[in-house]
């Protein structure tokens, strides 16, 4: 009170006994036990000169025990080291300044999700596997809207690229032929796990600031009728493309093909009914639209088809089959070592979801902060790169133009705001998202930002060469 601190993790409570380390604890301080002249090593100057190199070692060892158990964050030899204690503390605090991450995923996500991990679980009990299941039920009817046994939900452990792997290595049979349709990074990356999985495919390549285009896609199918399954990229997390979803499938379907969607960026914040799209397998992760943390995916697949995938995986984790068996049959219980903290972080995250008032909401406040961002960046003089109607409220990516992006990032991050570099490589660009826990006055702080360093800018370059 008398300095004016109000949060206890800018204090640091140092002590020499187990009772101090407590005290720290409990008034939430960082705390650092002193095993030198420490009440908890009991020994006097003279005592410890009489003792040999090795007891001396050994003693200092039972006290630097003590103090961990009790749960010290530092343990020092003497006071010396303090210095570098509080240095490290200082780094640790700026790094865990709040910042609004504007990404795509990893996201800003809320205090209660993050909270959510805070309890420790076996992956074998009872009460844990429920949670799993549940979680399980909840993607399903998501993407489906109701509680039908036609589509079962298989989470894996890893990020999202893993659950697109998984869908090209197992829901295909080995003489299937693949019709991948790209328009992106996120889709030439699916390419390249069909080559490691030895796949056969034909390509189809768009511009990355132009849409799939279902005449293409149309015309293709038509001269191909060898090809058995089509896979794409929902919204291109490259540019914020949102390629069309229902027509790619409903026509994909009108030639009898099977339909599997990379949902990464899409899933939880537009419309997807996977039963009437007639999609027969999508992958997503946790942090995405559903504002969980990362270390979690999942593939929503049709019952049949994953029932029917017995032996295809080349990969042995990354088998959905296997996976699909384990979860299933055994109540919500992974093959290997499940990721415990983050699904509990998952299952917050989806009660948040329905709390906020599901798609219908989540999708509202998205468009809000997408138009805020567009519009509040125009009167800067900076444009979105990707035409209004194929342009995604998930992702937005707007031309550079002279801006020199690391020190301009730099300058965000300094002011709380993270954003991502532009992938293009033909126009400087850079990409902000518009998911998370972020809300349109998010959006209007960082254009004011914005606002003043590109003034800012602008003075200097003035003053360099008053001629620009």
């Amino acid at each position: 009170m008398q300095f004016g601190i109000i949060d206890p993790r800018e204090a640091l409570k140092v002590g020499d006994t187990l009772a101090d380390i407590e005290e720290g604890i409990n008034a939430n301080c960082w705390t650092a036990g002193v095993i030198m002249g420490s009440s908890e090593l009991g020994l006097c100057r003279d005592e410890v000169e009489a003792m040999t190199e090795s007891e001396l070692f050994e003693r200092k060892k039972q006290v630097h025990a003590a103090y961990y158990q009790a749960g010290a964050d530092y343990i020092i030899e003497d006071m010396n080291q303090l210095p570098g204690v509080i240095a490290d503390i200082n780094q640790r605090l700026a790094m865990a300044t709040t910042r609004k991450l504007l990404t795509p995923g990893p996201l800003t996500t809320r205090y209660s999700v993050k909270h959510a991990m805070l309890t420790d679980h076996c992956t074998w009990d009872d009460e844990y596997k429920a949670i799993t299941a549940s979680i399980a039920n909840d993607l399903t009817k998501i993407a489906v809207g109701d509680e039908s046994s036609e589509y079962v939900t298989i989470l894996l452990q890893g990020s999202g690229s893993y659950a697109v792997e998984a869908m090209i290595n197992c829901l295909n049979d080995k003489d299937d032929r693949i019709l991948f349709l790209v328009n992106g990074e996120y889709g030439r990356r699916m390419v390249r796990m069909a080559d490691n999985a030895g796949c056969s495919y034909e390509l189809l390549n768009f511009e990355d600031t132009e849409a799939i285009d279902c005449k293409i896609v149309d015309n293709t199918l038509r001269n191909n009728p060898g090809i058995n399954s089509v896979i794409f990229v929902h919204c291109e997390t490259t540019t914020g493309i949102i390629n069309p979803l229902k027509d790619i499938a409903r026509l994909a379907k009108s030639y009898g093909k099977k339909v599997f969607v990379d949902a990464m960026s899409s899933f939880g914040a537009y419309e997807i009914d996977m039963k009437a799209f007639r999609i027969d397998g999508l992958a997503s992760s946790a942090n995405k639209c559903l504002e969980g943390l990362p270390g979690l995916s999942f593939v929503i697949v049709d019952r049949q088809i994953i029932e029917q995938s017995k032996g295809k995986a080349t990969s042995l984790c990354l088998d959905l089959y296997e996976q699909y068996r384990s979860l299933y049959e055994e109540g919500g219980k992974f093959r290997f070592t499940s990721p415990t903290n983050i699904l509990l972080a998952l299952r917050q995250a989806i009660d948040e979801y329905m709390k906020e008032g599901g798609l219908p909401a989540r999708r509202a406040r998205y468009i809000k902060n997408h138009t805020t961002l567009v519009e509040e960046l125009r009167k800067l003089d900076i444009s979105p790169l990707i035409a209004a109607d194929i342009q995604s409220y998930i992702i937005t990516t707007f031309e550079l133009k002279d801006i020199e992006f690391t020190s301009f990032y730099e300058m965000l991050k300094n002011n709380g705001f993270i954003i991502y570099p532009g992938k293009l490589t033909t126009v400087p660009t850079f990409r902000i998202g518009n998911i998370g826990d972020v809300y349109p006055s998010d959006m209007k702080r960082l254009a004011e930002v914005i606002g003043d360093y590109l003034s800012s800018f602008a003075i200097r370059c003035y003053y360099s060469d008053p001629s620009v």
